[in-house]
């Protein structure tokens, strides 16, 4: 990670510039700190980089391949869904025709990659330049090279594009994860390293019944438990929804207004079962690292109680941690899917609900590759920040 001293320079530079907001500073400094540390270890090590963007790209193109292998072969007709009863067969035909489910599983796959990806090709007309939005690089006859953001079609249902609703959806996803994650972080971090200093005391014992507990509840159980307590029963005392999401509309302005007393109890529900594993995990890993022979070595020279535990234990403790954290954060990012449909919360998974129910397939794909993207994005970060973090870790 950057110097202790760059990173203080940063953040009072940071803290200025955003008129003493503490709170916003110390977030932007933290990602701008992380952000740079990533910048200048792919400096460093641009072959480990980039096989691992390899490896992300094969992940990428086998969920495609998967996802529109069962659609092709379910028992459903998305263009008699998006018609309804009333539909004739010509009108159904010509919409099988119009989103290429009339043309084998390989063509379909083809299509659909050419279309998401950055760097495609496609025939050079005004239709497929207002379609794609591209930037022609090579042309080759009628065909042209583009670049373009990735075209994830559009909705059988709504007719609004893919990309649309996926921003509208993700941001509400990622408050929610984030502030879960949080919760999980930093109630599960303190737990475990209070429950590792008192070995076998009450509160070690507490801390690993209530953690195997709230491991073992499946999140959406704990969110329905969690909304009729605090949102119904207790409603009219702690003032929280039983159901709502991020944002509303002003009925006087029309404008779009966040409602964040709703983002409380989800991130709560959600944040339950990271708050039992990472609990779990800081105390069996600061156990392990308590007993290092470094460890000892510190005490021996007379170290405080704070650089024993903080600098040393539990910055070796941490990179379980890390993992697990990880992967919480990419599943709960990819989509909450119960929790939100309990909470009616509109983020990436209500969304998916809806469109799995309605068959919406392009919804359905946009939704599954982004969060595939998130994990292997994810999955790339927690082996940068390992090997940035544990020297151990070798790095070819």
């Amino acid at each position: 990670m950057l110097k202790g001293g760059i990173a203080i320079v940063l953040f009072l530079i940071v803290l200025v510039a955003r008129k003493f907001d503490l709170i916003g500073a110390l977030l932007l400094t933290g990602g701008l700190v992380a952000g740079l540390s990533f910048l200048r270890f792919a400096a460093q090590h641009p072959a480990f980089i980039a096989k691992r963007l390899g490896y992300g790209a094969i992940v990428i193109l086998l969920v495609t391949l998967i996802i529109l292998s069962i659609i092709y072969l379910a028992p459903v007709d998305p263009a008699q869904l998006t018609f309804g009863q009333n539909a004739d067969a010509a009108m159904i035909e010509q919409k099988q025709k119009e989103i290429g489910l009339d043309k084998p599983l390989t063509t379909q796959f083809r299509l659909y990659l050419n279309d998401i990806s950055p760097i495609s090709i496609h025939e050079n007309s005004d239709y497929n330049s207002n379609k794609y939005q591209f930037f022609k690089l090579i042309h080759f006859g009628k065909q042209v090279l583009v670049a373009k953001t990735p075209h994830l079609r559009e909705s059988f249902q709504s007719g609004r594009k893919v990309s649309d609703m996926l921003a509208e959806a993700i941001p509400q996803t990622l408050i929610l994860a984030a502030t879960a994650m949080f919760f999980g972080i930093l109630i599960g971090v303190v737990l475990g390293i209070i429950a590792s200093l008192k070995q076998y005391s009450w509160f070690d014992n507490f801390a690993v019944i209530i953690s195997t507990l709230g491991y073992s509840l499946p999140s959406y159980v704990t969110g329905i438990i969690i909304a009729i307590i605090f949102g119904y029963y207790l409603g009219p005392y702690t003032g929280l929804n039983i159901q709502g999401g991020l944002t509303d509309v002003d009925n006087f302005t029309g404008e779009k207004i966040f409602v964040w007393k709703n983002l409380i109890l989800p991130a709560i529900a959600l944040g339950i079962r990271p708050v039992a594993l990472i609990t779990q995990l800081t105390r069996s890993s600061m156990l392990d690292v308590l007993n290092e022979d470094y460890i000892r070595t510190a005490r021996a020279k007379g170290l405080s109680f704070y650089a024993v535990i903080f600098k040393h234990a539990l910055r070796n403790a941490l990179n379980p941690v890390l993992t697990a954290a990880s992967g919480w954060f990419a599943s709960l990012l990819a989509g909450a899917f119960f929790v939100e449909k309990v909470f009616n919360f509109n983020g990436l998974g209500l969304l998916t609900i809806n469109a799995l129910v309605d068959y919406d397939l392009p919804v359905v794909l946009g939704s599954v590759l982004f969060a595939a993207f998130v994990f292997v994005i994810i999955n790339i970060l927690v082996d940068v920040f390992y090997a940035i973090l544990d020297p151990r870790v070798a790095v070819p």
